[in-house]
């Protein structure tokens, strides 16, 4: 089921789940369950915000807008691990289905609301880059958001390192660097052969980028001729439902905020792909 409905209060002191069970046929109980997913949002003023509180006291003039789907609701990706707390900031490993960033369908399976609501001690939580839903990997999360600031800057600049291992289709080169325009912007990706699956033939590539458009590994790959297995958005003809999409990131290096050594983040070896994607391997 899915829908969505503004609800405008008319009288002060009324409570948004009773707001909301007077409005729609959902139960009480389901309304928080929407609510802490974070699908209810409320509009004060000039001000729009997601509330999660089922007795927030709401205003007259306020306007409460609940946008349900069951689909979206019902999901519940893998756990997100904590690889370092470094206290302003955290590493972890993103799942496959975990989320950068919600919607206002609702924000549960995203990573930043897994991080405050799972890491100790509790911090605020915003994310400073994106991994694509289907992707894994190492994400950085920060924990102020001066710290946030901090590291938006070293992205902006490309002060920071970042690899990535993806499974393609194809004997690959060498190396190989892609530089086809994305979205009309400039974008530049560094491949290198790993390893080649003769059997399959399929390759395990490491890839570092120098820019961060949206969805460059991939685009780039496809356009070379190699999409990455499991991208049924980009090319891939062979992908199975059931097939996620081969791209982990593998590795960030930059400099902490108030410290003037780089530090190395390196996924750990059980989270490394090669094991679960390639069976038949040589070069």
């Amino acid at each position: 089921m899915q829908f969505e409905k503004k609800i405008e209060i008319a009288y002060a002191d009324n409570k948004a789940v009773d707001a909301l069970s007077d409005s729609t046929e959902l139960s009480k109980k389901i309304i928080k369950q929407v609510m802490a997913k974070g699908a209810v949002w409320l509009k004060r003023g000039q001000k729009t915000q997601r509330i999660r509180r089922a007795d927030k006291v709401l205003n007259a003039g306020d306007s409460l807008y609940i946008y349900y789907n069951s689909e979206v609701l019902d999901k519940q990706p893998d756990n997100a691990v904590l690889i370092a707390d470094e206290g302003v900031y955290s590493i972890w490993y993103k799942p496959y289905g975990m989320l950068s960033q919600g919607s206002k369908w609702g924000d549960h399976c995203t990573i930043n609301r897994w991080v405050e609501q799972n890491l100790q001690p509790q911090r605020p939580a915003f994310v400073v880059h994106r991994l694509d839903r289907a992707a894994t990997g190492l994400i950085i999360i920060a924990h102020q958001k001066k710290t946030a600031a901090y590291f938006s800057s070293l992205f902006q600049s490309r002060e920071i390192e970042k690899k990535y291992r993806a499974l393609v289709w194809g004997n690959f080169p060498e190396y190989k660097m892609c530089d086809a325009d994305i979205d009309d912007k400039p974008a530049r990706s560094h491949v290198s052969l790993l390893k080649y699956d003769t059997a399959n033939n399929q390759s395990l590539v490491e890839v570092s980028i120098e820019t961060g458009r949206k969805h460059q590994i991939r685009k780039h790959l496809s356009v070379a001729g190699f999409p990455i297995v499991g991208d049924r958005l980009y090319g891939d003809s062979n992908a199975l439902d059931d097939k996620d999409l081969c791209l982990t990131s593998c590795y960030l290096s930059f400099i902490p905020p108030l410290e003037a050594i780089k530090k190395n983040y390196t996924l750990p070896v059980e989270k490394l792909p090669a094991n679960h994607w390639l069976i038949n391997i040589s070069r």
